[in-house]
């Protein structure tokens, strides 16, 4: 088995450059890095993580708390977490907290003593154990998705990243007042959410743009999950003057509340016009095609990645809040006919009513 010594002797520098170049701990010059990493791969040589951890303190890992395996939404959002770590030689340990605060702070804990160099977490809808026990051992931490409001006294820095919520949100509640609808249902996410409280605040705003006024009646809660937003959708469905279009918080919600229009024997858009937050991969292939809100969720990851390890390198920069923009791709379950040759979805950019890919506040 090849040593650092022999892919130093192979490439004609020192032990100790060869170390700079597997550790990133000096700059060293283009062609020498590439000399080493060429003796590197012509000898086989694996490096002993472990004995490199123990000189750097650092075990190149990051642990991912994300509901992946429940959400589908954030399956694509550990694929470009993934991506990101591996671009930067990093390993990943995946943790589900099932949206539970207590579980969280139970798998947060085990990631850290599985001695992480730093998290990644979609948190949940009561975070305070998860930020108590984050500041008391000072974690380097991103937050993704859902974004949390720490007290103002709180010495805890964390960055964040998510997605545009509440404009998306009002750009579907008012194509669908373009369409005709006054009777605008939405079915609501886990109340405590960020993402929860600022789609809600968004369709407000789109009912507010059409001049109509917010009933609290047509908001129904679908916890985030397809069961709940099964009953949430029946019991819109049940009002005496029930919404005449529908706009689901989330893509699993929207699994929910086709079933429950299933089960009323409703046809989308003919009995009733359907928008939902988050697109999906099969959203293109329903009859008909839901129209939905585009969530950059890939890029998320990767910016979340980012955060954290230039957190790593800087631990007393400046927290940080980065929101990327939506698409709105605009297909027939709102009502509107097919285009003439229309095979794909149609996507429109929002960025430009939102701040600027990547930008922070």
């Amino acid at each position: 088995m090849a040593t650092m010594v022999d892919v130093a002797a192979h490439a004609g520098v020192s032990v100790a450059t060869v170390s700079h170049v597997l550790n990133d701990t000096r700059p060293v010059l283009p062609h020498t890095r590439q000399a080493v990493l060429d003796a590197i791969d012509a000898l086989g040589y694996t490096p002993n993580t472990l004995a490199r951890s123990l000189v750097t303190a650092r075990t190149r890992s990051i642990g991912l708390a994300v509901s992946a395996i429940s959400n589908p939404y954030f399956t694509e959002i550990l694929q470009g977490v993934e991506a990101g770590a591996l671009e930067h030689g990093y390993g990943l340990l995946l943790a589900d907290p099932h949206d539970d605060p207590q579980h969280e702070r139970k798998v947060v804990q085990l990631l850290h003593e599985r001695r992480v160099d730093g998290l990644i977490v979609a948190p949940s809808a009561d975070p305070d154990a998860l930020l108590r026990y984050l500041g008391q051992h000072n974690v380097p931490t991103v937050f993704l998705d859902r974004l949390v409001e720490a007290p103002a006294d709180h010495p805890f820095r964390f960055d964040q990243v998510c997605a545009e919520n509440a404009e998306p949100m009002a750009r579907l509640v008012g194509h669908l007042t373009e369409r005709g609808h006054r009777r605008i249902g939405l079915v609501a996410g886990l109340p405590g959410l960020s993402t929860t409280n600022e789609r809600i605040s968004g369709y407000r705003h789109g009912l507010a743009g059409a001049g109509l006024p917010y009933d609290e009646r047509l908001v129904a809660h679908g916890d985030s999950e397809a069961t709940a937003a099964e009953r949430a959708t029946d019991a819109l469905l049940s009002l005496a003057a029930p919404p005449t279009a529908l706009v689901t918080g989330n893509n699993a919600m929207t699994m929910g509340a086709l079933r429950a229009l299933r089960e009323r024997g409703l046809s989308v858009p003919d009995d009733l016009a359907l928008c939902c937050f988050d697109d999906f991969a099969w959203a293109d292939l329903f009859a008909p095609r839901l129209t939905a809100i585009s969530q950059p969720s890939k890029e998320i990851g990767a910016q979340a990645v980012r955060l954290l390890l230039e957190r790593l390198a800087s631990p007393d920069h400046p927290a940080r809040t980065v929101r990327l923009p939506c698409a709105f791709v605009h297909r027939t379950s709102c009502g509107c006919a097919e285009p003439p040759g229309t095979s794909g979805a149609s996507p429109t950019d929002l960025s430009q009513n939102s701040p600027a890919k990547g930008s922070l506040s």
